[in-house]
């Protein structure tokens, strides 16, 4: 075989493995991977490498002007697209490859035989990585004949490189068209039996202790063109535990001379398996070393020909949810932090080491997200009712997962050695605490006090002492927030809520009733916050050369310039007077590395002109005074029809302490949030200007690079003053992977992803299902958000979005209703919702899928459903 001059154009199969994937791509280094495990069969061929399709790229005609123009392309764009995809591919082919190059593939032929059949099939750079597998978007030739031919089909390889499909993918994933180049595989054709697909997981549940086969007739294009059924096999523990077989009519086969062509099966061979149980388990063990030797689940596919097995390919299954990795070989089962926290985005490496270094548990990373592992807790029956009580009134859909699981025998063990292990659990030490003001006064004091020395301490610190101090630093941030007295001001007023609600529905058929009893309660930071930004809108709306500023404002410096304008030093001065209070929010406040309103302030322009222009001078004030009548004219309502009843004082008159003990309590449960993001803040402009050194040393490229290191990996680069820029460029791969998986709220230790679901039976049919969070009915128009940044709402309007932490209340002063696809009962999006007065469910799946912008809805707050309609 001609290997080629310099940089070679044809290397053997065998000559290559995973760790060349820049000189054959993707799916020939792991079919070279393939051929060297020892059991695995994988037909034998050669790969015209990345270097061969340079040569020709740098031939083809106005190309770099062409990439260019398809970089700057929006993804939505699919007819432009289209068309100049299309342009580049035909240029491509018609690009006429070097004769070198055309005369060392026709002698690689002619080893195998000059009228040999082979497969062509293109092997792309960016293809089959563990973090992304391009399955189907470029080309594959089967039963291809000779020379001319192998020439004309590896040209098309080369050009599928840019089929519409494939550069959609790139640009939504952020994947440079000039970074991915494209390698061709050339192999002997096998000629099957049976074909088909092998996952070593189940590509649905995420399972990894199942393996499931898909077989057919004849050649595989038959199953993935989706021209028969398979037979479909489940394999648990060396054995298949499920089949069904399949009526396969139709199947594909070779034609003498090159190409392919449906037949039809003969009647009695339809109903009969393309494989014997036997070959099924097999098959598996075999896909079992594969997976060993790749260290991931595989997606395979494979040929039987003669009883023989070969595999023709082997990639990632990239859409599995990874699993945290276990100390031990026991059962474990994990629960989403952020499904409990309102962020269930990917956070990058040091937004993750952040909040594992200063949570009160344990946590363990898997997929850009955090777990805890309640194992422990529902293992034991003295802990475990108490634990899905508790995470029932959060979320209903963990609990009722985790009852799945529990009715599994012997899934959950009944006892655990001892040892650490399972998150914290909320405790007051059994102590009630007196209904008074000053508890939840003392307390703020203490957070503000201790949250101004650390801003004093951390002053002066650079360098490894920075690291040091901070890791002392998290000791305080760790005691403020186990404070059991702070603790038991957060129950008192959870449980009073919980009590309201419990007696008010018994003794008066009232649901819900302390969400109105509850408006407007004292104390609550993120609803003043809200709030607040009603009063800088104030303070702007009189002066319409800042409102027409505010309206062309594209960069964060904005504050700078705003002084110029009539007004504009007033208006910075209410900007500026928010952030100090307020800056340190943003939307996924709990990952430190998401930007912070302090940092990018024109985050909250579009809000303020809303708020400038749906609403009257005075708004915050009326607004406040309004929630606080209505929850006292509630409270009159309540201990009238009470005393009215047998028993009446008393009832009354206990009703009446829980009233007073709510309202005292029930709004300092948003302040321990704000103290751990006051201290996040803190900690984050500190490790910046840290950052900052290192990119004028030169250590780093641009500071941003420090999010892709842990805490204790960017201790070590400014000890060192080293950085592994090759570690920095697959954390960031890592990341655009886990940005596109969906976190489960339940996972297993095998990676079984297990779902919950509702067990209502008043919601009506079509009407979405969730968790009744704050009482009242509102029909209006939903508007789907997922940036908060992109709101464009009108009064009225229903705001739909999967999730909301703090940083989404300012838009909650101007809407009429909230749906989200996470929450529960005394989360944010539900407290903030219950004071501003917001019918809301929460904790409905799918909602930004099946709720489409600009539907009406009617929210029913208190019964826990949503109606699309008409």
């Amino acid at each position: 075989m001609d290997e080629g001059r310099g940089d070679r154009s044809l290397v053997g199969l065998r000559e290559v493995d995973e760790t060349q994937v820049s000189v054959v791509g993707g799916k020939a280094a792991h079919l070279g991977a393939l051929s060297r495990i020892d059991g695995i069969r994988v037909p034998a061929g050669f790969c015209v490498t990345t270097a061969a399709f340079r040569r020709v790229l740098a031939r083809t005609p106005s190309i770099d002007d062409r990439l260019d123009h398809l970089s700057r392309l929006s993804p939505d764009d699919r007819e432009a697209i289209r068309t100049l995809s299309a342009q580049i591919r035909r240029s491509v082919e018609e690009t006429a490859i070097p004769g070198d190059l055309t005369a060392a593939i026709t002698a690689a032929i002619t080893v195998f035989g000059e009228r040999a059949a082979y497969a062509v099939r293109s092997s792309a750079t960016a293809e089959d990585t563990p973090t992304a597998s391009f399955a189907g978007q470029q080309d594959t030739y089967l039963n291809v004949v000779g020379p001319e031919d192998v020439l004309r089909q590896v040209s098309r390889c080369w050009a599928s490189l840019f089929t519409e499909r494939a550069v959609v993918y790139r640009l939504r994933n952020g994947i440079d068209h000039r970074t991915v180049q494209m390698a061709v595989v050339v192999q002997l054709m096998v000629f099957p039996d049976a074909s088909g697909i092998l996952f070593t997981a189940d590509p649905v549940t995420g399972d990894r202790t199942v393996a499931t086969v898909d077989a057919s007739f004849g050649l595989g294009e038959a199953l993935v063109s989706g021209l028969v059924n398979p037979d479909v096999f489940t394999v648990r523990d060396g054995e298949v535990v499920d089949g069904t077989v399949a009526a396969k009519r139709r199947a594909v086969t070779a034609v003498p001379g090159g190409g392919t062509r449906e037949v039809e099966i003969d009647r009695q061979r339809q109903e009969q398996p393309a494989l014997t149980q036997a070959q099924v388990v097999r098959l598996v063990r075999l896909g079992r070393l594969i997976e060993a030797h790749f260290g991931s689940p595989q997606d395979i596919e494979w040929c039987l020909v003669d009883d023989d097995f070969q595999i023709v390919q082997s990639r990632p299954i990239t859409t599995l949810f990874p699993v945290p990795e276990a100390v031990d070989q026991a059962k474990h089962v994990y629960l989403s932090v952020g499904h409990q926290q309102m962020m269930t985005d990917a956070m990058r490496p040091l937004g993750l080491s952040m909040w594992q270094l200063t949570a009160m548990a344990p946590m363990l990373e898997a997929g850009g997200r955090l777990f805890v592992d309640a194992t422990r807790l529902l293992s034991s029956p003295a802990s475990r009712a108490g634990f899905l009580e508790m995470i029932g009134k959060s979320d209903p859909l963990t609990k009722n997962a985790l009852e799945t699981l529990l009715d599994r025998p012997g899934f959950v063990p009944t006892t655990l050695p001892g040892g650490g292990g399972g998150p914290a659990r909320l405790t007051t030490g059994g102590v009630s605490i007196e209904t008074d003001p000053a508890i939840v006064t003392g307390l703020i004091e203490r957070s503000e006090a201790s949250v101004a020395a650390l801003r004093h301490d951390i002053a002066a610190m650079t360098g490894p002492a920075l690291f040091d101090f901070l890791l002392a630093a998290f000791g305080e941030h760790k005691r403020v927030l186990s404070d059991p007295l702070s603790m038991q001001a957060i129950m008192a007023g959870m449980e009073a809520t919980w009590w309201l609600n419990d007696r008010l529905l018994e003794w008066l058929g009232d649901k819900n009733a302390a969400d109105t009893l509850t408006l407007s309660a004292p104390g609550n930071i993120t609803s003043e916050m809200g709030l607040a930004l009603l009063d800088v809108a104030d303070v702007i709306r009189p002066h319409p050369e800042v409102v027409a500023f505010l309206r062309a404002v594209e960069d964060d410096g904005f504050l700078d310039e705003l002084p110029t304008t009539a007004g504009g030093p007033e208006a910075r001065d209410a900007i500026e007077a928010y952030l100090d209070r307020y800056g340190m929010r943003c939307v996924g406040e709990i990952d430190i590395t998401r930007p912070r309103w302090s940092e990018r302030p024109r985050t909250l322009v579009p809000v303020i002109l809303d708020n400038v222009r749906l609403f009257e001078p005075g708004e915050a004030t009326r607004r406040f005074a309004q929630g606080r009548e209505q929850a006292q004219r509630k409270a009159r309502e309540v201990l009238t029809r009470l005393r009215a009843l047998p028993d009446g004082e008393n009832r009354a008159d206990e009703t009446e302490r829980m009233i007073d003990r709510v309202r005292t309590f029930v709004g300092y449960r948003e302040y321990p949030k704000y103290d751990i993001v006051s201290r996040y803040f803190v900690y984050k402009r500190a490790l910046m200007a840290e950052a900052e050194r290192l990119v004028r040393a030169g250590v780093l490229a641009e500071r941003d690079d420090v999010f892709y290191l842990t805490f204790q990996e960017f201790h070590e680069v400014v000890r060192s003053q080293k950085v592994d820029h090759e570690v920095l460029r697959r954390r960031r791969d890592a990341f655009r992977w886990h940005q596109a998986l969906t976190p489960p709220r339940v996972l297993t230790s095998d990676g079984e992803v297990v779902t919950g679901a509702y067990r209502h039976d008043d919601v009506p049919a079509g009407a979405l299902a969730g968790v009744p969070v704050s009482a009242g009915t509102v029909e209006g128009r939903a508007r789907v958000i997922l940036d908060m940044a992109q709101a464009d709402l009108e009064a009225g309007d229903i705001l739909v979005t999967t999730h909301t932490d703090p940083s989404w209340t300012p838009l909650f002063v101007g809407i009429a209703g909230l749906v989200t696809e996470v929450g529960g009962l005394m989360t944010h999006g539900a407290v903030i919702a219950r004071e501003y007065g917001l019918p809301a469910v929460v904790s409905v799946l799918d909602a930004t899928r099946l709720i489409r912008d600009g539907q009406r809805i009617r929210v029913h707050g208190s019964d826990g459903y949503v109606e699309i309609l008409p």
